[in-house]
């Protein structure tokens, strides 16, 4: 039997996020690493200009801990969310989450056309193979499905091949 593999919405709020956010925070208030830095060793989360640097420019990035991200949001005087929220979106964070509750299930609904391309590709050569077994096929679908009008209607996918 074929399993798709689990779909996964890009995150609209992410570690890569904040770091990319970070850097434009500080870019906007005019401040250097070195200020960042002093901030947050003042907002009693130490750190040094490299640190700063790493997180927004290294490759590898830098990780960022959470004690970090709640100093950063302290120092920015912003919601933890908001700084792991994408960059000039000028989205508030309803919007933000609406966003990713639509990219989230847009991402299954393909998963799921995928998973159903597959079924009915699938059953169709299965019952090329198998051309008695049409009748008991169309009798699960009716079955399961419990509507014979959309049970025909895939029926009529997989043995016209319309939905290829």
């Amino acid at each position: 039997m074929w399993e798709a593999e689990s779909a996964r919405a890009p995150l609209l709020f992410s570690e890569g996020n904040a770091a990319a956010r970070i850097g434009l925070e500080r870019e906007v208030r005019g401040w250097s690493t070195t200020e960042l830095a002093a901030r947050m060793t003042r907002a009693g989360v130490p750190m040094n200009q490299t640190a700063v640097w790493r997180i927004e420019n290294g490759t590898p990035r830098r990780k960022i801990t959470l004690d970090e991200a709640l100093g950063f949001a302290r120092v920015f005087e912003l919601p933890l969310e908001e700084l792991m929220s994408p960059p000039l979106a000028n989205l508030d964070i309803e919007a933000r989450r609406l966003v990713q509750e639509v990219v989230e299930a847009f991402t299954e609904t393909q998963a799921a056309e995928d998973r159903l391309h597959h079924g009915v590709v699938a059953t169709a050569t299965y019952l090329t193979a198998h051309p008695d077994a049409g009748e008991n096929l169309l009798a699960q679908f009716i079955r399961i499905l419990g509507d014979g009008r959309e049970a025909q209607g895939l029926w009529n996918h997989i043995t016209e091949g319309s939905y290829y």
